[in-house]
């Protein structure tokens, strides 16, 4: 036992060495994490500049754990496609633009499709796109780009391949094996929602398992932001 647990920390080879599968679901992970922060003290700040009070909400893409997964999608896009390139710094943040934009348009898209609901709308702002994305923050994405493309991504990456190789393997297939049970189970409950809305009853043990350990209480608490446009309206 214990020679296998001083394996874990044995720097054999580089772990996640380049742009990889590795490297790019870890970055995957913090950018989701620091996406969820991001909006819920943005969230903060807002409620308080307009009612005084301090609330705390939860701003997930998922439901265990602090992980807004539309930010790490975005993240992941941005790195494949612009680092290691060379571009100059304007032709970063325009493609970072475009590619963040196209990400949170995507999104938004897939959401209201598949579960009927949305989590934002921009339908309000100058220069929108049927409310999913609007030019503040496609700007705002081209500049988040070139933060990471130039300076994030170069020291995480070298971080990263300081990660011992088993210790780094072995976390990247537990984690990978929860965000993916962690998705199915978030997103299955948010389409069983919709079909509760829409008075389809259950009809296979997944759908009880969801109606009776996801139901519309427990999803608001941790969606908060998540409506049904006719309902919004």
């Amino acid at each position: 036992m214990k020679e296998r647990f001083k394996n874990l920390f044995k720097k054999e080879k580089i772990f996640a060495k380049g742009i990889c599968f590795e490297k790019l679901f870890i970055i995957f992970l913090i950018a989701s994490v620091f996406g969820s922060l991001y909006e819920q003290i943005l969230n903060l700040f807002l409620v308080y500049s307009k009612t005084g009070n301090l609330v705390w909400e939860f701003r997930r893409g998922v439901i265990y754990g602090p992980f807004n997964v539309i930010y790490g999608f975005g993240a992941v896009v941005i790195i494949c496609l612009l680092a290691d390139k060379k571009h100059k710094w304007y032709e970063t943040i325009i493609y970072g633009a475009i590619l963040g934009g196209g990400v949170e348009y995507l999104v938004g898209f897939l959401q209201e499709t598949f579960t009927k609901t949305i989590s934002w709308d921009y339908s309000h702002k100058l220069l929108n796109i049927n409310g999913r994305i609007t030019l503040e923050y496609v700007l705002l994405w081209g500049v988040l780009s070139f933060i990471l493309v130039r300076f994030i991504y170069p020291f995480l990456s070298q971080w990263i391949e300081k990660i011992p190789y088993n210790l780094g393997m072995l976390l990247t297939r537990i984690l990978l094996i929860f965000m993916i049970v962690n998705m199915l189970i978030s997103w299955g409950a948010i389409i069983r929602q919709t079909l509760r809305r829409n008075n389809i009853p259950a009809f296979t043990p997944v759908g009880e398992f969801f109606d009776k350990h996801y139901d519309d209480e427990f999803l608001a608490k941790y969606f908060p932001n998540m409506v049904y446009p006719k309902e919004e309206k």
